[in-house]
């Protein structure tokens, strides 16, 4: 598959069921703790922000404007990806998840850079290797860490896990 510019695409086969790999998505302690929003709420219209590490070649200053743009319990969450920043980019970023015998498979599109930004595309492809390896790992770790026990729902009610 030839490397599209406008985008980053992951395809990973996690070894936990839909709900616990739910739970690292939608309570807000365990994406902070993979994605690093201090702010998150699984509420579609809910903002917050990402603090990442500044890039400096990018002209990228570390501040991630983001939005809960939809949700699906266990099965997608969508959010606006935006860098207010000179390179301009508003991106979506996608993660959607589907049951694959004892696992799940998830699928993440980061979408939405501009080919002809040079800014952008430096970003898309530092992004993209952060995405493969650092940000994967994290929430790899994430999801072996997590106790069998109540998860939260988008709607912030309580399910079993």
């Amino acid at each position: 598959m030839p490397d599209d510019p406008r985008a980053i695409s992951l395809d990973e086969f996690l070894p936990y069921p839909p709900g616990r790999v739910w739970r690292a998505f939608a309570e807000p302690r365990l994406v902070t703790k993979w994605l690093g929003p201090e702010d998150f709420q699984p509420i579609v219209g809910h903002r917050f922000t990402i603090v990442a590490q500044a890039v400096p070649t990018t002209k990228f200053d570390g501040v991630i404007h983001c939005q809960v743009l939809a949700i699906e319990p266990e099965r997608l969450l969508r959010i606006s990806w935006d860098d207010h920043g000179p390179s301009g980019a508003r991106c979506t970023a996608t993660w959607r998840l589907v049951a694959e015998g004892h696992g799940t498979r998830l699928f993440f599109d980061h979408e939405g850079f501009d080919p002809d930004n040079e800014l952008q595309q430096r970003a898309r492809r530092i992004m993209g290797g952060g995405w493969r390896s650092w940000l994967l790992r994290r929430l790899e770790s994430v999801l072996a860490d997590q106790a069998p026990g109540q998860g939260i729902t988008c709607e912030g009610r309580p399910y079993p896990s």
